[in-house]
């Protein structure tokens, strides 16, 4: 499996790409702007200008052996489209990126096996897990950070709601590293939970995030019932023998 298309160069799949590269994969990407074409290709990514809204996928950015999906877009029919693609193509396996956010906050502790929200990512999901013509193993990444992504300059002009409910993140570099694991071990057909064991409270995590950056402490809403949930990442850890790389989210 040394022939990776990632679909949505972005913030943080162009930094998976580059990581692959180091390791000796050859990587296709694909951004949505004709301008990033030459900042991809700067950092030997092959580059392509991708759109799965339009009604055609190019073949040769299909032509890999692994397609990791990292995109925003939530649009079901797109990705009916994008899988009939995928269909036709030589792609075995699949990752997935999705999100921590299809679970409902239900003030507990949430695993793969609870019940999810219903929701477009959801449905998307469905139909790469209901797929028996290529293998994909579906990441639900919790809140990313990293980078020029500073969970300090979030909420920059309002109150942060339920301060006393509790924060799930994850840390870029830990992205890349459990996507990394996931194609070194081949552990494909399987959902994961991606998120750090630390779980502050909200209050206290964003008053550090502030303080990391000399900026004065946020202000808070409290005129809510207390909302949260607690995303578990043990299956992963366990299944993987994973540890996280930036644990401790009160040391940004």
């Amino acid at each position: 499996m040394k022939n990776v298309s990632i679909l949505g160069c972005g913030w943080l799949g162009k930094e998976l790409a580059i990581s692959l590269i180091a390791k000796g994969y050859q990587v296709q990407g694909s951004t949505t702007s004709e301008e990033r074409l030459e900042e991809l290709k700067a950092v030997n990514i092959c580059p392509f200008l991708i759109d799965i809204a339009e009604e055609k996928i190019n073949q040769e950015f299909l032509h890999a052996d692994l397609l990791v999906i990292a995109i925003t877009s939530k649009e079901v029919e797109d990705f009916r489209r994008l899988i009939a693609s995928i269909e036709k193509s030589k792609i075995g396996t699949v990752i997935f990126i999705s999100s921590t956010s299809v679970y409902p906050s239900m003030n507990k502790v949430m695993t793969e096996e609870d019940e999810t929200a219903d929701a477009p990512l959801v449905d998307i999901e469905k139909l790469f897990r209901n797929n028996t013509a290529f293998s994909t193993t579906i990441i639900r990444f919790a809140g990313l950070f990293g980078g020029k992504r500073h969970p300090g300059n979030w909420f920059a002009n309002r109150k942060i709601p339920h301060p006393k409910g509790y924060v799930n993140m994850i840390h870029r570099e830990d992205c890349i590293a459990i996507i990394e694991q996931i194609m070194e071990q081949t552990m494909f057909g399987e959902v994961f939970n991606a998120c750090a064991n630390h779980h502050p409270t909200r209050e206290e995590f964003y008053i550090n995030a502030r303080k990391s950056l000399g900026k004065p402490a946020p202000e808070f809403d409290t005129s809510k019932p207390l909302e949260y949930k607690i995303i578990s990442s043990e299956k992963l850890q366990k299944t993987l023998h994973y540890q996280f790389k930036h644990n401790n989210l009160c040391s940004l």
